[in-house]
């Protein structure tokens, strides 16, 4: 948005927020300026109060600076047909510069005094307003341009009047424009909007040529506070996510019921270099105003009620996976063993008549059952049982194997003790199917 202040009988278009005078080193300034936006929540348009008076320096008088103000805003906005014809005299000025006229019309234009600010609605509509129009810029190295809009602003001796500000009322189209999110943020959190405003920002390709041609014609701001406010109403129902930049201040309005207010400070030291408000932001409605309750009590009830389930499914496909899945590394055959099992090189180094109750400790381990007849023959039993699962293998790659059954066998060798000496050995194995539904864990 660039102001422009400009002679009548002179008129050039410049860029937003860019005040020109007709004459270059102007000795007035511009002060206060106060860009408001009024966001109600989407798709209800946005108003702009654009508010500003003239600083007139000592020794000059108000009559000098009798002269229309030029506003460029980059977009297009809506007409108010109530308010009168459009100024053919504005649109034969642009076309002659190479613009095309798209639509063109009439925006509210109000005298507010500081001493009688008692509603939303200034003191003193200006009649006729302020004509406009809007432009594109076709053909040329960058194509067809975005729009922008022109709006004279006709001299009133309230501009050089410090009691009172001029209030130009425009209704911006895509000022607020949608944010991608996910589904699930829509879902709980509602639609996400980015809404900005800019001071002093002269990019623009289509009409930085002619704040080139005018530079020295540029009016500064003066000392007195000037912002870039942007007021949400509905702050009940209103998130914000982000604001930019970190020096913007949030707070209640304290002027307007139930209504947030983000602003940030002009600085004047700043010259050319673009000032931006950007807010993100979101109004949930029904049931997304529960989201900060219900998505703890969600994962509450989620995490009693779903995480047996959940690991009984995972169980059940661990099962699945370790049935017919298996690492075979080597020429290793058993993967799951429980007590004492005893291989045949064991079983065969136990010689009846030769090995002792000592021996037979050290060769198989002390995990053993012991049988004494209490007969007075001195005649025991040593007996190990043990258990393993054995996968039968099909197919292999590398360490991993496909199996088509688990078998079960139960080992039992049963070594026959006279006194000290191994008399007999008799060593027995069992074999079955494992249940596909046993535990083998």
């Amino acid at each position: 948005m660039l102001l422009t202040l400009l002679p009548a009988m002179f008129p050039v278009d410049a860029r937003a927020q860019v005040f020109l005078a007709e004459h270059p080193g102007p000795e007035f300034m511009i002060g206060p300026l106060f860009i408001r936006a009024t966001v109600n929540e989407p798709p209800a348009p946005v108003t702009v109060d654009v508010l500003w008076s003239l600083v007139v320096p000592p020794g000059h008088t108000a009559t000098s600076l009798q002269q229309d103000l030029y506003l460029l805003w980059p977009g297009a906005i809506q007409n108010r047909p109530d308010l009168g014809k459009p100024d053919s005299t504005l649109a034969k000025f642009v076309e002659a510069r190479g613009f095309t006229v798209v639509d063109e019309g009439r925006v509210p234009l109000f005298a507010q005094s500081l001493y009688q600010m008692t509603g939303e609605v200034p003191t003193e509509p200006l009649p006729e307003g302020a004509p406009y129009v809007t432009v594109v810029r076709q053909g040329g190295p960058l194509g067809l341009t975005p729009p922008g809009t022109y709006v004279r602003i006709p001299w009133t001796p309230h501009l050089a009047n410090r009691t009172w500000q001029l209030d130009l009322r425009l209704i911006p189209d895509g000022l607020v424009r949608p944010r991608k999110t996910s589904w699930i943020e829509r879902l709980f959190w509602g639609p996400r909007h980015t809404i900005t405003l800019t001071f002093h920002d002269v990019r623009q390709p289509a009409v930085f040529p002619l704040y080139f041609e005018h530079r020295e014609h540029v009016v500064r701001l003066s000392d007195d506070p000037s912002q870039i406010i942007l007021n949400f109403v509905s702050a009940d129902h209103l998130k914000i996510d982000s604001i930019s930049p970190p020096s913007a201040v949030r707070q209640l309005s304290q002027s307007i019921e139930n209504t947030d207010t983000v602003s940030v400070f002009l600085d004047r030291g700043e010259g050319l270099t673009p000032q931006t408000l950007r807010v993100e932001f979101g109004y949930f409605r029904g049931l997304q105003s529960w989201t900060p309750v219900l998505i703890p009590m969600l994962f509450f009830v989620l995490g009693n009620w779903v995480s047996p389930l959940l690991q009984r499914m995972l169980k059940e496909a661990g099962r699945a996976v370790t049935s017919r899945l298996d690492l075979a590394r080597g020429d290793e055959s058993i993967r799951r063993q429980t007590g004492v099992v005893l291989d045949r090189d064991t079983v065969a180094r136990l010689v009846p008549g030769e090995t002792r109750y000592l021996d037979v400790l050290r060769l198989c381990g002390r995990d053993v059952e012991e049988h004494e007849q209490l007969d007075g023959s001195g005649r025991r039993k040593l007996i190990y049982r043990g258990r393993r699962v054995v996968p039968q293998r099909e197919r292999r790659f590398g360490w991993l194997a496909t199996v088509s059954r688990w078998d079960v066998e139960q080992h039992e060798v049963e070594i026959e003790l006279d006194g000290d000496v191994v008399r007999d050995v008799q060593a027995r194995v069992r074999r079955s199917r494992l249940d596909p539904d046993a535990e083998r864990s």
